[in-house]
This record gives structure tokens, sequence and C-alpha cells, in this order.
């Protein structure tokens, strides 16, 4: 189920636009406001946000330009400001698309289904868990939208844990993957240490670890999904 916003303060517009998008794999939601907006990002994973600029309570490109910060989902920008600086301003805060109205509803739903086809070819990130920001391409990590910094090896150890997050990894499965230098020998407290590090600086109480549990006699595991 793919998880559409759409953040319009026209309402008969967006019934419409429901309606034409209908499909029995996408889940609509829809936003009058940019408040309401960002209280439905901090509770869903959208695969797609289709936005007005002209909003009741500000402008879609600050919106934007705010997303940008810390996700990727594609984004098609739906608006009645057709000046080529406008376009092209959208373009470079990030639009994935940008579509001026009037518009054709058959025209829409392709650009929709384009766009949803280009994202599940793309890696996810930043990967957005709960108050957490992982972007493994750009080495940028926050907690609380705080910046964290991580050494190399802690960035090994966190990018294997989320990517097989809801499994039980093996120590010798971490330590293979971490120290990749073609060491012949690595102290097995290594790991140990690096995975307390690793949680001092995510978990609110490290000593009662909610995210990298450990699974005595086998290894840890990323819980949270």
């Amino acid at each position: 189920m793919k998880n559409i916003l759409i953040i319009e303060d026209d309402l008969s517009l967006a019934k419409g636009i429901i309606i034409a998008l209908k499909n029995i794999d996408f889940n609509f939601i829809h936003s009058s406001d940019l408040s309401s907006a960002r209280t439905y990002i901090k509770t869903i994973d959208f695969n797609l946000i289709i936005l007005d600029i002209n909003l009741p309570d500000g402008n879609g490109l600050y919106f934007l330009k705010e997303l940008r910060r810390n996700s990727s989902v594609p984004v098609i920008i739906l608006t009645a400001n057709d000046l080529e600086t406008d376009i092209v301003t959208g373009l470079e805060l990030g639009a994935d698309d940008y579509i001026t109205k009037p518009f054709s509803l058959m025209i829409l739903r392709a650009r929709v289904n384009a766009r949803l086809r280009n994202a599940m070819n793309k890696p996810v990130d930043p990967i957005l868990i709960n108050n957490f920001s992982f972007s493994f391409s750009k080495m940028e990590f926050y907690k609380n939208n705080i910046p964290i910094e991580l050494s190399k090896t802690e960035q090994k150890l966190l990018h294997i844990l989320i990517k097989n997050r809801g499994h039980i990894l093996t120590r010798s499965q971490l330590v293979d993957n971490i120290w990749t230098d073609g060491a012949e020998y690595v102290n097995e407290n290594a790991l140990s240490v690096t995975v307390k590090r690793l949680r001092d600086k995510l978990e609110d109480n490290p000593s009662v670890p909610v995210y990298i549990k450990t699974i005595y006699g086998i290894g840890y595991s990323w819980a949270v999904i």
C-alpha cells in the first residue's frame, strides 16, 4: 500500500485528484493546510506528496525547503503559479515535478505513476525511523534534528543493523562486515565497545536500549522497524 499525501486547500479539487488517482494500492491522506501536513508526516511514511503552493497558513515552497532537510520523498507541486521563475524555483528547492493549473487529470495520473516507479528504484536516503534521520550517502545522522557524530566504524555498524532491522545478526556476521580491511585478527571486545559507543549516542537510556538490542549468546538486532 502506497501512502500519498495531498496538500491542497481546495476540497473539491482534492476530491477530484483522489478519484482520478484511485487505485487499490493507494491510500490517500488529504491536508488542507501545512500545519496538519506536518503532523501527518511525523506519523506516516509517505511514498509521494502532491503539494500546492498557496495555502492558508503558509507558502508550500517554504514547506518543501523544510521537508528536504531530512526527507527525499517524491514531491509533485500542483499550483496556479505558472511563471517560469516559479517553476524554476520549485524544482531548485527539490520538487520532482511541477504541474500548473488547470491541468489534465490523465497527465497527473501518468506523472504520479512515473514518480512512484522512479522512487522504487532508488535507495531510501535518508532513512527515517521515529526521531532519527540517517543519510549514509552524505554521512549525516540526526536525532531530534540534532546532528550526531559517528566514527566510520560506528557508521558501518549502524548501516548493517538498519539494513537488517528486525533480524538478528550474529557477532561473527557483524565483525566480518565491519572490519573489512583484511586484518587477520580482530579483538572480540572491539564489537562490544563499538555497540556501547553507538548506544551512548543513539539511545535515550543506553543501559536499557530500545533500538540496539543484545540477543544474548548470539549477537545484536535493530529492534524497531
